[in-house]
């Protein structure tokens, strides 16, 4: 049997399922292990993974992400040849300080492809204290998965008390540098928060500034505070050159507010998604009613 290509992989992933049209909506599940069993409380069905499993089937997402664990016991089981796996190779807690944050690894490339995961997915915290380590590590990893013909997607999060300083993890300033790390550095893809304008808090009065470091490295930022959120998207993505960008869906939103998030970001350029908590939070039915409605979005603007 002829092996997959990393070219063949994507195309499974952006064309063969989800919305198609080279467009990608994957739905993580590995907030177990990083948020911890709470996120499972709005529906306690989402504890079970083959809920979530069977959702994501019946739905007709992109793929899912995947800890090793949920990977071999219920994925590799009953679903390897129903939903696309990305294997997610590092993880944390949220019990540990997120002082000097680094994601540890739990799986390898080997697995992923002994599995026959269609990508990884790596954690990469921009601006740590232990960001040196982070760097080596991913290009271990960035190697191995060139080996086995796997496309990567690095989850690249700005942390630490310097990112603090300007603007929060997810202000623009720091999102873009994050997008911009994860092309220097070699991924096929790109996992970012939706940015948001920065704000600093005046330690006097506890009143929150919306700017920030006016004469710093960063204050040309200052100029993008009038900026839609729909602009800042769209320099993200120049910013990400030729490593496709997948917007995460981030907290429970509404879903006017989803839908209109999803219009924003495709108009900008990004090529998908990567939502858990707006699907899984939600009852099943709703769940895929939110995932058919995002699709016919997404089919809206083909990126071939």
């Amino acid at each position: 049997m002829k092996l997959m290509t990393k070219e063949d992989k994507l195309a499974k992933i952006s064309h063969e399922y989800g919305p198609g049209q080279g467009r990608i909506l994957l739905l993580p599940y590995d907030h177990g292990l990083e948020h911890g069993p709470s996120d499972f409380f709005d529906n306690e069905k989402s504890k079970d993974p083959e809920y979530i499993l069977s959702l994501a089937e019946e739905a007709g997402v992109s793929g899912v992400v995947l800890h090793i664990g949920i990977a071999k016991k219920y994925w590799y089981e009953r679903y390897r040849d129903k939903i696309p796996l990305v294997l997610k190779l590092n993880g944390k807690t949220n019990i540990p300080s997120d002082e000097a944050p680094i994601s540890p690894l739990v799986a390898t490339p080997e697995e992923a492809f002994e599995l026959g995961a269609c990508a990884i997915g790596y954690t990469l915290y921009v601006g740590s204290p232990r960001q040196d380590e982070d760097f080596e590590r991913w290009r271990e990893i960035r190697i191995k998965a060139e080996e086995f013909d796997i496309p990567t997607i690095m989850w690249s999060y700005p942390r630490g008390k310097y990112v603090e300083a300007h603007g929060g993890r997810d202000s623009f300033a720091m999102v873009d540098y994050a997008a911009r790390v994860a092309l220097e550095l070699g991924a096929d893809l790109v996992k970012l928060n939706m940015p948001k304008k920065p704000k600093s808090v005046d330690t006097t009065t506890g009143k929150i500034e919306e700017s920030y470091d006016p004469k710093g490295k960063y204050r040309k930022y200052n100029d993008t505070l009038s900026w839609s959120q729909e602009k800042m998207v769209r320099e993200l993505v120049k910013t990400a050159g030729k490593t496709q960008v997948l917007i995460a869906g981030g907290e429970k939103k509404d879903y006017n507010e989803m839908m209109r998030e999803v219009e924003e970001c495709l108009c900008a350029g990004v090529t998908g998604f990567v939502i858990g908590r707006n699907v899984f939070m939600r009852p099943k039915e709703e769940a895929i009613s939110l995932i058919k409605d995002i699709k016919d979005i997404m089919r809206r603007y083909p990126k071939i």
